[in-house]
């Protein structure tokens, strides 16, 4: 492929407002459109919960999800903890391999955020990316140390959500 020759660079897609995954899965789907390679990582997300988990490997995506059935709310549990560090060790290993075009850490973020990481570490799987992988991170909570090793950094600011009116999360709309 002509493109192949392109340089891997590093997006963080963070903030408080909507879309963040969204963003990155729309970069997926047009790395899928140029025939690249697209492995997504989930750090938070549980296996067949979220709309787009199995549309995008339909479109071709690998995707892997490591989270519980539950959601984090203040100190996360040691079973969340183990799920996170799971992941992370994944991405290690898919971030080096030189396999993939596109590696998304969706969520990778919050997990930073509420501690069940090691920044350090993460430093490190940004600095051992294979050269030609394009990575993006997502989630909230972003520590901006990180913003240093990245190429591209997008913040989502939120200035309207419905759930400041009481209404939940939808299908298809939030997840």
């Amino acid at each position: 492929m002509p493109w192949k020759e392109k340089l891997g660079l590093v997006h963080i897609y963070t903030g408080n407002g909507k879309g963040k995954t969204t963003a990155a899965l729309g970069l997926a789907v047009r790395m899928l459109g140029n025939d690249g390679r697209v492995m997504i990582i989930q750090f938070m997300k549980a296996p067949d919960v979220y709309g787009e988990q199995k549309k995008i490997a339909e479109c071709g995506a690998f995707i892997e999800s490591f989270g519980l059935p539950k959601f984090v709310h203040g100190k996360p549990e040691p079973d969340d903890i183990e799920a996170a560090k799971k992941a992370l060790q994944r991405a290690r290993e898919v971030v080096s391999s030189g396999e993939w075009d596109l590696v998304v850490l969706d969520e990778l973020c919050v997990a930073l955020g509420f501690g069940m990481l090691d920044i350090e570490e993460v430093k490190e799987l940004i600095k051992n990316k294979a050269p030609n992988t394009e990575l993006v991170l997502t989630g909230r909570y972003c520590p901006e140390e990180l913003f240093k090793l990245a190429d591209y950094v997008t913040e989502m600011h939120e200035i309207k959500h419905p759930y400041q009116r009481g209404i939940s999360a939808r299908r298809g709309i939030e997840f």
